[in-house]
C-alpha cells in the first residue's frame, strides 16, 4: 500500500514539473506590434482614421450574403420535394426563384457586378 502511495506521488510531481517546464518554456516575451494593436485587419492603426472605404468591398460582402442565404433556403426545398404537394412546391419554387432573378438583374443593372472597375 506504501509503495503505490509512493508511486503515485512521484508519477504526480513528475508531471507536475513537466507542466510548470511546459508553462515557462512556451511563454514568449516578444512583442509584437501588430498583435498588440486592436486592429488585425491590414490597416494601419497609427495612422488616419479617417481614410476612404471602398464601397465595392461592402456590395460585394451584401451580395455574397444575399445568395449564400439562397442556397441555405433553397436546399430544404429540394429535400421536401417528395413530402408536400407538387403544385404548391412548383409555385413557390418558381416565385423564389423569380425574387432572386429579379434581384440579380438588379445589380448587373446597377453596376454592382463589374470586377474590372
Amino acid at each position: 500500500m506504501f509503495s503505490i502511495l509512493v508511486i503515485a506521488s512521484t508519477i504526480m510531481m513528475i508531471s507536475f514539473i513537466v507542466m510548470i517546464l511546459a508553462s515557462i518554456l512556451s511563454k514568449k516575451t516578444l512583442v509584437d506590434r501588430e498583435k498588440s494593436s486592436p486592429f488585425e485587419c491590414g490597416f494601419d492603426p497609427k495612422s488616419s482614421s479617417r481614410l476612404p472605404f471602398s464601397l465595392r468591398f461592402f456590395l460585394i460582402t451584401i451580395i455574397f450574403l444575399i445568395f449564400d442565404v439562397e442556397i441555405a433556403l433553397i436546399l430544404p426545398m429540394i429535400i421536401i420535394f417528395k413530402f408536400s404537394n407538387l403544385m404548391v412546391w412548383s409555385i413557390t419554387s418558381i416565385i423564389f426563384i423569380l425574387i432572386l432573378l429579379i434581384g440579380l438583374y438588379h445589380e448587373w443593372n446597377q453596376g454592382m457586378l463589374n470586377w474590372s472597375s
